[in-house]
């Protein structure tokens, strides 16, 4: 458990940070441990037990990558992608003094459930600037109306205890297709998540962080939440034909839609944390 910055470990770049930005390193750090802990932890209850889970690290010239996949009966995979870059592999990158991404996956065996695909990044830069930003996305295949408007309720608490209008950030959910790679072949996504990646981006700072870190965990949870909710809940072959759509849909997002994993992070790193436990052609 990575409890401060007095705890990391080499190269992380904690030494060319000012005493503030130590502190948030390592409180970035703990979050990451704190949300494997709470949303594998929940998974498992929900399945009664996950049938695997697997940890593994990927060390790679510009970066490592720590990934972790639970499988169960409900929750049938859960999948979460660390990085820590190094040296940029892309001129979508920038050098980092410090920099951490953390994504979460989560695929239910219902169709009812949609999918959704999480992620939470914070930066340092050797100019001294550092960003927070992230991205809540919910792939809707046969979700209900009534459990959407559920997980979109829990994000807007959060923005409403910290003062935010969630229109920009929801747009960016909503019109993201615009700005892909290869449009035909991007995410469709819900208009419920929001998305904190985008200029100018977020500062890090004590109000941006907890905003981020609170509706990062509000969304993971809210979806959970219906996940346990529908978990016995009849459904058609509608439904499935729904959702075998949607998977086909992000595994054509990953590999021609999404200019990180098509270009940057290894297949065998993204497609083992993020990819659907099952895709049909």
């Amino acid at each position: 458990m990575f409890a401060g910055p007095a705890f990391a470990e080499p190269n992380d770049g904690v030494e060319g940070l000012d005493e503030e930005q130590q502190s948030f390193a390592g409180r970035f750090l703990q979050f990451q441990d704190d949300m494997d802990e709470k949303f594998f932890g929940r998974a498992g209850e929900i399945n009664g037990g996950n049938s695997s889970d697997v940890k593994e690290t990927i060390k790679e010239q510009h970066a490592d990558y720590y990934v972790r996949v639970a499988r169960g009966d409900v929750v049938e995979k859960i999948g979460r992608m660390i990085s820590r870059v190094y040296e940029p592999k892309s001129d979508i990158q920038r050098p980092t003094t410090f920099g951490r991404y953390y994504g979460l996956d989560v695929h239910a065996k219902s169709p009812l459930m949609g999918h959704i695909h999480s992620a939470i990044v914070l930066q340092y830069y050797p100019d001294g600037t550092g960003v927070i930003g992230g991205t809540l996305n919910l792939l809707k295949g046969a979700a209900q109306e009534e459990d959407l408007e559920y997980v979109k309720n829990a994000l807007d608490v959060v923005f409403e205890k910290h003062g935010r209008d969630p229109a920009l950030y929801r747009n960016r959910v909503c019109n993201m297709s615009e700005d892909a790679v290869q449009p035909k072949y991007h995410r469709k996504l819900a208009c419920v998540g929001v998305s904190f990646f985008g200029f100018p981006m977020m500062e890090v700072n004590e109000e941006n962080y907890l905003l981020m870190t609170e509706i990062y965990a509000a969304f993971i949870s809210s979806y959970l939440d219906t996940v346990e909710s529908r978990k016995e809940a009849p459904f058609t072959d509608e439904d499935v034909a729904k959702q075998e759509a949607m998977r086909l849909n992000w595994l054509e997002d990953q590999f021609l839609g999404d200019p990180y994993s098509s270009g940057v992070v290894p297949y065998d790193v993204w497609g083992h944390a993020f990819l659907p436990p099952l895709v049909k052609f």
